[in-house]
């Protein structure tokens, strides 16, 4: 064996090594949870958990002493499944409307702005929707309730709010899928454009629509600290509109601090519970996403088809005939056109409401804590003192320190693994379903669950108690999923003839990837690390009981605690004392976060732009190559 092809191997062990940590973290989740939640649900009665609408813990229960306290969790099944309906048909509908209106109404000059504006709204942490439901909704919702506001009205319109961008992004991806001769061949048959838009287009990307519906439902299940906020917590059926009540993860966060033994179990197994949930949401969206793709790739085999026998006939018959059929479909609807017209007016609203939301989330707290950032600075870098003046440093610190700790050790394992997903693994065999399939469940498990596995896992293995190290090993997990995907669509953007370049002058396969690939795919890969960092900055529930909730001093090594800006921003909101400080640090925390979106964006932008301006000619291609393998510069040809 040639050292070029021993130094080959070698590499490809560790790619796959690193791969493999993905399929490992999922079976230890799901090993530690059920092996936490066993003895609670002994203890307790598996259907007694499930069914009973009674939650009365007693801290003071232990496993082998019979449970004196109530641990049904069927109430906070039915409140969970509540606010998860209440923000579809708020997120949904809003965010199909929207949808329509980006693809086919918007002005051009106003679609990549709004686009850009709409993806942003993604970007912000789940903490300021919860802080802005405190805030603003529930002082606003306070005059038409018997309450403060709070309730399933509140959640629904908050997590309706939050899971806008995920449905507007996909839907019009879906019906910009859709072909062009879809939409001309309704209108050469007399079709207004509004209907074409709803009985043509919009049912030709059904099943795209359905799976981000599918994706917002998952987002909602999974939602934490949100809802904590505006629900009301109380344990009881949402009965009505401003009926306090709890959801799933809302249990996990309010009783874990003080729990007892049977009832820290009792709370793991509601993690457990919430995670079959998403995984059932998202089996159901992986099949609907596989319709998607085996629908739009069967459109584009039929149109090569089309291509090469009798074009002209052939075409104008198979568009006659499907219209024809869509004419029989839709023949039981009346008034087709004020339907279509009132629909367009829907979408328009659409537009202009997700538009508005985003500027009253965003604008709302600039107008509340910019000013309190001018007149308090000393709120931004002043020392901290245990009972003096309020100050965001030492969570300022805490979070840069998480955000450099987490990134490494999840970006050369997720690097690693994308590697090997994209440039070892032409063929499907078990071992490659089996990583590509723990990808997918790391990317739909809930933040609030990563945190119950790092507490009873690294919390428990590093110091006892919560440390910086503990939060970083969970949040590294939590990442995986999105660098792993985004670096390996940044490789498979990286055109193959580069690959077979490299080759035919001599290298090997491992020179090829860090001299070729990886340079060509790295705007990408930096656009995911920094969509990461905003991640981290953003999560609050993995760190809640890893790391810690109240602000302390700057932390001097990682087997200290700490709060990070969202931990701060959730205690100090919560308190109710110290709001205008609140105020200031979610205006922090927002303009960090959108800062590096927009920053991702932008470099996104950069490597389309370099990638739709590939060398014209083999010359310059090669030589590029060969610089490129040697270390050294090129000149540029013409």
């Amino acid at each position: 064996m040639t050292a070029n092809k021993l130094i080959d191997k070698i590499g490809k062990v560790l790619f796959a090594s690193a791969a493999v940590v993905c399929t490992i973290s999922v079976v230890a989740i799901f090993a530690f949870l059920i092996a936490k939640s066993v003895p609670a649900l002994q203890e307790i009665g598996f259907f007694n958990f499930l069914f009973g609408d009674k939650w009365m813990p007693d801290k003071d229960d232990v496993y082998g002493a019979g449970a004196s306290g109530s641990y049904g969790i069927f109430t906070m099944i039915v409140g969970t499944l509540s606010a998860t309906v209440g923000a579809l048909i708020i997120g949904g509908t809003l965010g199909y409307f929207t949808a329509i209106f980006l693809a086919f109404y918007c002005p051009k000059f106003l679609k990549k702005p709004l686009s850009s504006v709409i993806n942003l709204l993604a970007g912000i942490p789940s903490v300021v929707y919860g802080f802005f439901g405190i805030v603003f909704l529930l002082p606003l919702l306070s005059n038409i309730a018997p309450n403060n506001g709070s309730g399933l009205l509140a959640t629904s319109l908050i997590l309706g709010i939050m899971i806008l961008p995920t449905v507007v992004s996909l839907s019009r991806t879906s019906l910009e899928a859709v072909p062009k001769s879809y939409y001309e061949g309704s209108l050469a048959m007399g079709a207004t454009h509004s209907e074409t838009v709803f009985h043509i287009m919009s049912p030709a990307a059904r099943s795209g629509i359905t799976a981000s519906l599918v994706l917002g439902i998952g987002r909602a299940l999974g939602e934490t600290m949100a809802v904590v906020m505006v629900a009301g917590n109380s344990v009881t059926y949402p009965d009505g509109l401003f009926s306090s009540f709890r959801v799933l993860t809302a249990n996990i966060v309010l009783e874990m601090g003080y729990a007892g033994e049977l009832q820290e179990g009792a709370l793991i197994a509601t993690g457990a519970v919430l995670l079959v949930f998403i995984l059932i949401v998202n089996l159901v969206f992986n099949l609907v996403s596989k319709q998607v793709v085996k629908t739009v790739t069967s459109k584009k085999v039929k149109k090569r088809e089309n291509r090469q026998n009798d074009r002209v006939w052939h075409k104008n018959n198979r568009l006659a005939a499907f219209f024809k059929q869509l004419k029989y479909e839709y023949s039981g609807f009346m008034h087709k056109i004020h339907s279509a017209d009132i629909a367009k007016i829907f979408a328009i609203g659409a537009g202009i409401i997700a538009t508005v939301v985003l500027v009253l989330v965003i604008g709302f707290i600039f107008v509340k804590g910019f000013p309190e950032l001018i007149k308090n600075p000393e709120l931004i870098y002043g020392k901290y003192e245990f009972g003096g003046k309020v100050t965001i440093l030492p969570a300022i610190v805490t979070t840069l320190y998480t955000v450099a700790l987490s990134l490494l050790i999840s970006v050369p394992i997720g690097i690693m693994t994308a590697i090997f997903l994209n440039e070892y693994t032409k063929k499907r065999n078990f071992f490659i379903k089996s990583i590509r399939t723990a990808i997918n469940v790391l990317s739909g498990v809930p933040s609030i669950v990563y945190g119950l596995f790092g507490m009873i896992t690294f919390k428990q293995w590093f110091t006892g108690t919560s440390s910086i190290i503990a939060g970083v090993c969970t949040v590294s997990i939590m990442l995986l999923p999105t660098i792993v995907s985004s670096t390996e669509e940044s490789l498979k953007s990286v055109p193959d003839v580069l690959r077979e370049g490299s080759f035919a002058m001599g290298a090997g396969k491992l020179r090829t990837i860090f001299k070729v690939v990886l340079p060509s795919a790295m705007p990408g890969i930096i656009s995911a690390v920094i969509l990461t960092m905003g991640r981290v900055i953003s999560e609050s529930a993995p760190f809640l009981y890893t790391m810690g909730s109240v602000i302390v001093g700057i932390p001097k090594g990682v087997t200290d605690s700490g709060a990070t800006l969202a931990v701060a921003l959730y205690q100090l909101s919560g308190e109710g004392w110290y709001m205008n400080e609140a105020y200031a640090t979610a205006v922090v925390l927002i303009v960090i976060v959108l800062a590096l979106n927009l920053l991702a964006e932008l470099i996104g932008g950069k490597l389309s732009r370099k990638l739709g301006g590939t060398t014209n000619s083999n010359q310059g291609l090669f030589s590029k190559i060969r610089g490129k393998i040697n270390g050294k510069k090129t000149t540029k040809h013409a």
